[in-house]
């Protein structure tokens, strides 16, 4: 019996007094804009925050881009020049240019210093150049990396249809709609399709994921004989799912607890609590939790996952019996590292930037629960961890390897410690059972570029140039 199984698991909080030490929020701007395909994003703030964009962005010269810079320069933050006007102008020409269906404000630190009222403004711009105006602020001296997708996404969530159409000229439309999406398919193939799922609520998904992950994971719920009903956000602002009361939803990202207040809160829907679809466990025990809200019984999930891991022990052999360090960087740290331990690894701390109990209250569950199946302690978790601090705790563990933000990755590899940048889990598909692969072909990659250029004799090398 081990240490782990002898006492009783229970998880311990630490805050300490770090700042945000992850990308700018605005960030978000880079996967949003090409996942709704008919809007347009406009950050308002400074040459600062263009720079940024610019090098954040840059290896996306060959997609079309739908955002801009309004900079503020002095004029405008001394309010020696017109806000309205100027925004007025600006959206007039993107009007002119790209005619989207949705222009987003992207609010950042400048406009919080200067007060500066987008909400105030929106509604009049709106009405006048006839575009729908969405305000979302994503400033870094209030929120983390991820968390501008969670602004963005609570905006928009109050833009959603609260009612589906019942007139008759809108139902002939979307009988129309239906008519075509049908169009060369048998009547019985339809018919067939639709017998596929059981009664139940309407459920809504919440989350910005790429298409693949999306047909993915509406799939894993079709075999269930569940039908989600639309994704908040959808490809297309038209397009943005009905929400009404008694409506359920489910998140399918950790950063996105205020997008599930502003459902609950405001649009009256159900919140499913359940662990986050990463890993093929955490991908198990999301669709089990959805099932058994809606009392069906989950059929193939423990035969399904067990085949998953099979065709992955390949890297859990290179993993396997390794220590893992979370310094915080984009919120996804809980769920990667509960799927980690799950692959045999043993987790230190994970430093989280924000943590919202209440929303990840399931995936907490859930790890310690993983803790206690694998005999492992459960590793303490860390809000705003400060730097220095986990430094020092660093040097003392001494991990096999340290998932942190860009910014601490050389200095650490100078050091002897195996790192991997947290920002590629954001922009990598790790969603659902399929890409399983994908999550442990980024945690295995330090580690068998460092034991290749061990086979090399590399730190022999190493050593001589040091002497």
């Amino acid at each position: 019996m081990t240490l782990a199984d002898a006492q009783p698991q229970a998880l311990n909080f630490e805050c300490e007094t770090g700042n945000y030490h992850t990308f700018c929020p605005i960030s978000c701007v880079a996967w949003l804009y090409q996942k709704i395909e008919d809007s347009f994003f406009l950050v308002i703030g400074t040459k600062t925050c263009g720079y940024f964009l610019q090098n954040a962005m840059g290896v996306m010269i060959f997609a079309e881009p739908r955002y801009a810079m309004a900079e503020l320069e002095e004029g405008d933050i001394s309010a020696q020049l017109n806000d309205y006007n100027e925004l007025k102008r600006l959206c007039e020409q993107i009007k002119r240019d790209r005619n989207p269906s949705v222009i987003v404000f992207i609010g950042t630190c400048t406009t919080e210093i200067i007060k500066m009222d987008l909400e105030g403004l929106a509604p009049k711009l709106e009405s006048e150049i006839g575009i729908p105006i969405v305000v979302a602020r994503a400033n870094g001296l209030d929120y983390a990396f991820t968390q501008g997708e969670d602004t963005v996404l609570a905006a928009m969530a109050q833009r959603c249809p609260t009612q589906a159409p019942t007139a008759e000229a809108d139902k002939e439309e979307r009988n129309a709609i239906q008519k075509l999406m049908n169009f060369g398919r048998k009547q019985e193939d339809v018919k067939r399709e639709e017998s596929e799922y059981v009664d139940h609520p309407p459920l809504v998904m919440f989350g910005s994921v790429p298409d693949p992950i999306v047909t993915q994971l509406s799939l894993e719920l079709k075999h269930q004989g569940i039908k989600v009903s639309g994704w908040l956000p959808a490809k297309r602002y038209t397009e943005l799912p009905v929400i009404e009361e008694g409506y359920y939803v489910s998140g399918v990202n950790p950063f996105l607890s205020r997008t599930a207040t502003t459902l609950m809160r405001r649009r009256k829907a159900k919140l499913i609590g359940s662990p986050f679809p990463i890993g093929p466990d955490g991908t198990r025990a999301w669709v089990e939790k959805i099932c058994s809200v809606f009392n069906i019984e989950p059929k193939g999930l423990e035969e399904r996952e067990a085949k998953i891991w099979q065709s992955v022990e390949d890297y859990l052999q290179l993993i396997r019996g390794k220590s893992v360090f979370f310094m915080g960087d984009n919120l996804l740290e809980i769920s990667l590292a509960r799927f980690l331990i799950r692959c045999g690894m043993t987790c230190h701390e994970i430093g989280i930037p924000y943590m919202d109990k209440r929303y990840q209250a399931a995936e907490l569950d859930f790890l310690v629960k993983t803790c206690q199946e694998m005999g492992v302690p459960v590793p303490t978790i860390v809000e705003k961890p400060d730097n220095y601090n986990q430094l020092q705790r660093i040097h003392e563990l001494k991990p096999d390897l340290v998932i942190t933000g860009m910014a601490h990755a050389n200095p650490l590899e100078a050091r002897g410690i195996s790192t991997k940048w947290s920002v590629e889990f954001t922009f990598a598909q790790i969603h659902g059972f399929g890409n399983t692969r994908d999550i442990l072909e980024l945690v295995t990659r330090p580690l068998r570029r460092n034991g290749a250029l061990k086979d090399l004799g590399w730190e022999k090398l190493v050593e001589e140039a040091r002497v």
